[in-house]
């Protein structure tokens, strides 16, 4: 700390102009800053770009995502549909095998109607003609017809008689017995 008296080539007035004076050419800490705040302002748009770029690329993903989802929807609801198609069917199918069911139950019990009645039928169809023979006096002819019946299928004129007396009512079986005719006839001829 000197005094200004001290020094002689000291002048206020000259160190008043000079810091106040303004330089000719710009200082380089100026340009430096210029340079600094243009490469930031470079940098900070280019970050931007690039920051659209890949909202572009991300919105461009999720397109394709919501349209594979929505395609994978349709997918699912064609095949729920389809399902609901076939849930149906099914059901027409199980309903349509009930029915033929109870069509095929209903056949074979008439066919098993039939067939006893055909039985009966046969039985009795034999009874008359061994009794009409047996009136003819023809009994060797008698003897041969049952053997050979019997031969072919034992005790089936006797079932098939036993089941045509369970159809009588009892004043048919009163006025005529078929199983007892046929014992009879049996007896007498043998």
């Amino acid at each position: 700390m000197s005094d200004p008296n001290q020094h002689p080539n000291h002048d206020p007035a000259l160190q008043h102009a000079a810091e106040h004076a303004s330089p000719g050419r710009r200082s380089p800490v100026l340009l430096y800053l210029v340079i600094l705040f243009a490469i930031a302002f470079f940098l900070m748009l280019m970050a931007y770009f690039m920051q659209q770029r890949t909202n572009e690329q991300t919105q461009n993903d999720l397109n394709e995502q919501t349209q594979s989802y929505q395609s994978a929807v349709a997918t699912l609801d064609s095949i729920l549909a389809e399902n609901e198609e076939l849930k149906e069917q099914v059901e027409a199918l199980q309903k349509a095998q009930d029915e033929s069911s109870d069509q095929n139950q209903q056949l074979t019990e008439t066919q098993d109607a039939l067939t006893q009645s055909e039985a009966q039928l046969d039985a009795v169809t034999k009874l008359n003609q061994i009794r009409g023979l047996y009136n003819s006096g023809e009994y060797s002819q008698c003897r041969t017809l049952l053997a050979q019946w019997e031969a072919e299928a034992p005790g089936q004129v006797l079932a098939g008689l036993t089941q045509y007396r369970a159809t009588l009512t009892p004043q048919e079986l009163a006025a005529y017995d078929p199983v007892a005719a046929w014992q009879n006839l049996n007896e007498w001829i043998n």
